[in-house]
């Protein structure tokens, strides 16, 4: 393979991290620059085994910001981007839906000019990869799946900014000959998420005998996909995928919230020495967040079909990998929920 420059984008985050270590470690002919501006959800600590590595450089820094974009992309010469940095917490969405139009469409904007402006359209062997989500496509009831054909029906701040965003990925493929591919994930879940998003939350929770909020009735389903799974996928998008095209990426591993929350209880008591059913007692069911999407599910055929790429692991063994990672690393989980983590990056770049 050629040497190039990769830039990926919110690198230090919960998936980007995992497409980072992945990247770094299987690719020495690469150079990857991760790009983060280190909010909350950004973690360095995510990537101590990587940091030294040679063909790895970290970039402090806000894809908003457009003359710095501009400059880094003048002065690297990226050869490729994977687009991972944005807010993507449905609830902080609601709260504050400015901050998500700033980050995942303006962010991305000022990304899709300075990749334009530094090659002036000539684009070969360059690509602009934009990982996505498969709330773009809205709700389903209780059957059906989303295709890649599917039509956008966003419902929360957060889908319809991750909407716009793909729109405009798109529009600069058709207006400009920017060479993009996109791909829309289901739910990921795996080490290193931070403890807002269900899994980690409930497991931080039970650790600290805190009520296990489940939202409605708990029958809201989801598709859950490990991310290690994911990043493999990204690797064999970026790899194998089509320009111009969209790839699913799900798990087919559709639980319903109050199911998986069950298992995770269950789970933690076998692993903690509890009593069974010490933890469900901690489950309570609360109001429901506005717009909340039913179902979620993704027909992943296209990429297996397409690029040969299938998830590896069950949700049942990739929840007890999970948790044991949890469990063995109570550190970084007091580090992220105090905040103790953002002193890090002051220590490790002065």
């Amino acid at each position: 393979m050629n040497k190039q420059n990769v830039l990926i984008t919110g690198g230090a985050g919960f998936i980007g991290s995992h497409v980072v270590r992945l990247f770094v470690n299987t690719y020495p002919e690469y150079h990857i620059y991760n790009l983060d501006a280190l909010t909350y959800a950004g973690n360095l600590e995510n990537l101590i085994d990587v940091q030294d590595q040679p063909n790895y450089t970290f970039i402090k820094g806000d894809i908003t910001n457009e003359d710095f974009i501009n400059e880094l992309f003048q002065t690297h010469k990226f050869d490729k981007v994977i687009h991972l940095a944005a807010e993507s917490h449905v609830d902080r969405s609601i709260e504050d839906p400015l901050a998500f139009v700033k980050t995942n469409v303006i962010g991305t904007m000022v990304l899709l000019n300075a990749f334009k402006a530094c090659y002036h359209s000539n684009f070969e062997n360059k690509l602009f990869y934009h990982i996505s989500t498969d709330e773009v496509y809205g709700t389903l009831g209780e059957t059906g799946l989303f295709t890649e054909t599917t039509a956008y029906d966003p419902n929360s701040p957060y889908s319809a900014s991750k909407a716009s965003a793909d729109h405009f990925v798109r529009a600069y493929g058709e207006t400009y000959g920017l060479p993009y591919i996109i791909s829309n994930c289901s739910n990921n879940y795996g080490a290193y998420q931070f403890p807002e998003k269900l899994i980690p939350l409930f497991i931080n929770n039970i650790l600290n005998k805190k009520e296990l909020p489940v939202y409605g009735d708990g029958n809201y389903t989801r598709d859950w996909l490990f991310v290690e799974d994911h990043a493999k996928a990204i690797d064999v998008v970026f790899h194998k995928g089509v320009l111009g095209e969209t790839y699913n990426i799900g798990g087919f591993n559709e639980w319903k919230n109050i199911d998986l929350v069950s298992l995770l209880c269950k789970q933690m008591d076998d692993k903690l020495g509890n009593k069974e059913g010490t933890s469900a007692q901690l489950i309570t069911y609360v109001k429901d967040r506005p717009g909340h999407d039913l179902r979620y599910a993704i027909d992943a055929s296209k990429i297996k079909k397409e690029l040969g790429w299938t998830p590896t692991v069950t949700f049942e063994e990739g929840l007890d990998k999970t948790i044991d990672w949890y469990l063995n690393n109570k550190d970084w989980l007091n580090n992220v929920t105090t905040g103790a983590y953002q002193d890090y990056y002051k220590k490790q770049y002065k």
